[in-house]
């Protein structure tokens, strides 16, 4: 029990600092053996919980996947209504855009990266930004009870979220979060009243 304990931490950790390293370099541009370094652990123990690059990259973004929802879903229950819940999604980018260390969206950089050379990447990604679009579809629904309706408004939405990320990330800005939440509270005005 205690050595799955420390392998678990291990690997952890190994994961941390490779989410560290790529998102701040970029995955290609950071090496195993780097990795290694950055964890203190040996080549061995690395490539024992990860005997490929491709399986720490699943892992980092399977670990940008919860903390996107935790922030995410975080936001959304400190809002009161159903309208102030969609809106808080936008309060949640800006608050990660001001952290020194954002880079962007870090499936989009994976997928930019790798997503044309590795069916896993692009799969990760995919199925992230799916995942995404089915949460603001469902805060959507509360709001507009016409499920076509609620569908189109949660698509246009959840564009907007992306493209203040990418925004963002370029102009090294939290704005674009600000202006992504005016333009949401006017998609969502406009599809209330239709």
């Amino acid at each position: 029990m205690a050595t799955s304990t420390v392998e678990a931490d291990t690997r952890a950790h190994i994961v941390a600092v490779a989410d560290e390293l790529f998102y701040a370099r970029g995955i290609q541009s950071v090496g195993m053996d780097e990795i290694r370094t950055g964890a203190g652990v040996s080549l061995k123990k690395l490539y024992a919980a990860f005997p490929g690059k491709e399986q720490l990259v699943a892992a980092v973004l399977t670990g940008r996947h919860e903390y996107w929802e935790h922030g995410i879903e975080q936001a959304v229950a400190a809002a009161a209504t159903p309208r102030d819940r969609l809106l808080a999604m936008y309060d949640f980018l800006e608050q990660w855009f001001s952290d020194d260390t954002f880079r962007g969206c870090g499936f989009i950089n994976a997928f930019g990266e790798l997503g044309s050379t590795s069916p896993t990447v692009a799969r990760i990604a995919r199925e992230h930004k799916e995942s995404f679009q089915e949460y603001v579809a469902g805060l959507a629904a509360e709001v507009v009870p016409d499920r076509v309706a609620a569908e189109e408004l949660a698509a246009q939405l959840a564009l907007l979220a992306e493209g203040a990320q990418t925004t963002a990330a370029i102009a090294g800005d939290s704005a674009p979060a600000t202006h992504a939440r005016r333009a949401a509270a006017t998609l969502i005005d406009a599809a209330t009243r239709a």
